[in-house]
């Protein structure tokens, strides 16, 4: 069974300080199931309680704006989409203390941790240690503390530490180093590891191995550039422990056999939310109860928007477009697109018409540019039929031009022919490759529009359960951890090992870009997600008067890739033979050249982190890769066109932190009792804020 939602109150006035007291205070806004004060958590019931409602915390980075804004903004894969999110996009001004979602996100974990430190405090004291269940709450306080700080220090670097629950309010704080933070968070996931059980009866709750992702990802955080200062110390043994973990929770949670069954998502808590690669998950479902005031809205962040194209209408299985983040040149030069799946399993290139009566009509005026079949006056496509396509083509392709020399979507010809659909062209004919990041040199048709409310956009989040197409509240889980990222974090303590020790990275790269191969057989034309689970939906499409649905899962691989029909397997293309193929890969040449990459050592970190896009892209841990590995800078200002747009720069001096929320250090005081003056919440907050 999924854990039940217990009420959780959690009050946080612009401290750290946390008062447990009623539900009616819950940041949470919840309906009051039950009254209780801090002396409930004295007793075994108020305790599995208190750890139950804990969970809660595992889908803030799943809920609300905060989510993209604060792990999904501002990268390589992505820029600024319908709704461009200036501050974290474009790195304006906007970016600074006040900014209300840093304060959401340090009062939420810090509320996590003070939950957790009563559990710690509490559970030697009140819980019955002859009880199977003893170990486990004691294992998740320690795990669910450590979490809350590693969110909290790879944002804004060293943070208070408060390993004791308060009995009152409390106002006097000084930071901790990073350095102290990371040796707290390990100790504690340590302990997590050796408490918590290899296996439960309820799904979703904390298990060993998922202490042994996280102790894997905290000791290669702390091994990596970001803490060059001062880490050199634990290097060594840091990058041992990343293999020595990474390994156990490769062989606890097996890889799919393919990508796909990542993604293939037809209705809540079905099979494809428990697949043996998932090692920790935010648990969402179809049950109104469970959703808290947002559900999982990483489904709105995504889409392109296609409700203001002709014959095409918003439904649930479309998705509702709110287009936070559109693609970068990037996240499509970066995939192998004739030979890795994963790129066609990652994103959506095609839309149904649902409104066929609505379609642009063929004009008579253009009939020497109609294709077979067309006749003047009738619609271009009917409903149910493809509405719009992207072509994902290479820069050196010439089948495509425009019939005015306007980028219409409707005015694509292809081969001297116009398209029937709504078209987005990659590259025309006469367009040479571009990184697309300076205004004036713009190329393509997903760059001449701005904002950029038209890109390929991600489909691993797509949600068809949804309860009605206008719903925020997405129904599926949210993939926190699973084991092809261990792969990741192996392979890169091989290569940060030297190169004696990248033939070992190339092995577990070899086990994720084999899988990425296309089989024997396979159908490369059909990119399934989680769309269809409108079809297990008793709202079905949720619109009246539609005739079709906008969900398809068609692609436009081949129309993209200008190849024959095949069925032949790719996996023996997409293997690494040796170190000469990560440093000749064709796709990987115009990435090695923007970003400088001279050295063997360069191109293979260059190559490992390009290989986490491909794997990772769009599950929220892009910007945390490249803020450790202090790459943002480098990356934003070659693929990202925020760096041409002058509403913002990236600046390394200042970025790579976040600010300490203003609410915190007008909240807080010193020693001495008295508010912090100018200059000492100058001196806690983070350089250039």
């Amino acid at each position: 069974m999924k854990l039940n939602k217990l009420c959780m109150a959690a009050l946080v006035a612009g401290t750290i300080g946390v008062t447990l007291s009623s539900c009616k205070d819950s940041y949470l806004d919840e309906t009051q199931i039950t009254q209780h004060d801090t002396e409930y958590f004295k007793t075994q019931d108020g305790l599995d309680a208190l750890v139950t409602g804990a969970y809660q915390t595992l889908k803030f980075r799943y809920e609300y704006q905060w989510a993209y804004n604060m792990w999904h903004m501002g990268v390589d894969e992505f820029t600024g989409g319908n709704n461009d999110i200036a501050a974290y996009n474009h790195y304006s001004s906007a970016l600074n203390s006040t900014q209300g979602d840093l304060a959401t996100v340090w009062n939420t974990y810090y509320g996590l941790i003070e939950q957790s430190n009563i559990v710690i405090a509490n559970v030697p004291q009140y819980y019955d240690q002859s009880s199977p269940n003893y170990n486990v709450r004691l294992g998740e306080g320690y795990f669910l503390r450590a979490y809350g700080y590693f969110e909290l220090v790879k944002l804004f670097g060293g943070v208070p530490l408060k390993l004791q629950p308060s009995s009152s309010l409390e106002t006097y704080f000084t930071r901790a180093t990073a350095d102290e933070c990371y040796k707290q968070i390990i100790s504690d996931f340590e302990q997590a590891y050796n408490l918590l059980p290899t296996s439960s009866l309820q799904t979703g709750r904390l298990l060993k191995t998922a202490a042994a992702h996280f102790l894997a990802k905290s000791h290669l955080f702390r091994a990596s550039e970001a803490n060059d200062s001062w880490n050199s110390s634990y290097k060594a043994s840091d990058l041992e422990a990343v293999i020595k973990y990474g390994k156990e929770v490769l062989a606890a949670h097996p890889l799919c056999d393919n990508f796909l069954d990542l993604w293939n998502y037809t209705k809540p808590n079905d099979v494809n939310e428990s697949v043996s690669e998932v090692v920790l998950a935010a648990q969402f479902s179809d049950n109104s109860d469970s959703w808290g005031r947002f559900g999982n809205q990483m489904h709105l962040c995504y889409p392109s928007v296609y409700q203001n194209l002709a014959g095409c209408v918003r439904d649930i299985s479309g998705g509702r477009e709110f287009c936070y983040v559109s693609a970068t040149e990037y996240a499509m030069e970066v995939f192998d697109r004739v030979n890795d799946s994963r790129f066609w399993k990652s994103f959506v290139t095609v839309y149904n018409s649902n409104k066929g009566s609505a379609a642009p009509k063929w004009e008579e005026s253009q009939s020497a540019y109609f294709p077979a079949g067309a006749v003047a006056g009738e619609g271009r496509f009917k409903g149910g039929e493809p509405g719009i396509k992207y072509i994902v083509n290479a820069p050196e392709d010439k089948r495509f031009t425009d019939i005015d020399g306007k980028r219409s979507d409707i005015g694509v010809l292809k081969d001297g022919k116009l398209m029937n659909t709504h078209t987005f062209i990659r590259y025309y004919a006469d367009e040479d490759f571009n990184w697309n990041v300076n205004k004036a040199e713009r190329t393509g048709n997903y760059y001449t529009l701005y904002p950029h409310n038209r890109s390929v956009a991600i489909s691993k989040w797509r949600d068809g359960s949804r309860n009605g197409y206008n719903s925020q509240f997405g129904c599926r889980d949210a993939i926190t951890a699973r084991s092809a990222e261990d792969v990741l974090m192996i392979a890169e303590a091989y290569i940060r090992q030297g190169e004696g020790h990248y033939a070992d990275a190339i092995t577990y790269l070899n086990m994720l870009r084999d899988r990425a191969g296309y089989y024997e057989g396979e159908d490369r034309s059909k990119s399934p997600d989680g769309g269809q689970a409108y079809l297990n939906n008793p709202l079905g499409n949720g619109v009246a008067n539609t005739d079709g649905v906008i969900y398809t899962d068609a692609n436009t691989y081949y129309e993209s890739n200008n190849i024959a029909e095949t069925t032949a397997e790719t996996k023996s293309v997409m293997h690494l033979n040796s170190v000469d193929d990560i440093y000749n890969m064709p796709n990987e040449q115009r990435i090695y050249q923007a970003l400088k990459c001279n050295s063997n050592a360069e191109k293979m970190m260059c190559f490992l982190l390009d290989e986490r896009s491909r794997e990772l892209i769009g599950e929220g841990h892009r910007y945390e890769d490249l803020v450790r590995t202090r790459t943002l800078d480098a990356r934003w200002h070659a693929f990202n066109d925020g760096a041409g747009q002058g509403i913002g720069n990236f600046d390394p001096s200042k970025h790579y932190l976040r600010p300490i929320p203003q609410s915190f250090l007008d909240g807080i005081t010193n020693e001495s009792g008295a508010k912090l003056s100018d200059e000492e919440k100058a001196a806690m907050q983070n350089p250039g804020y």
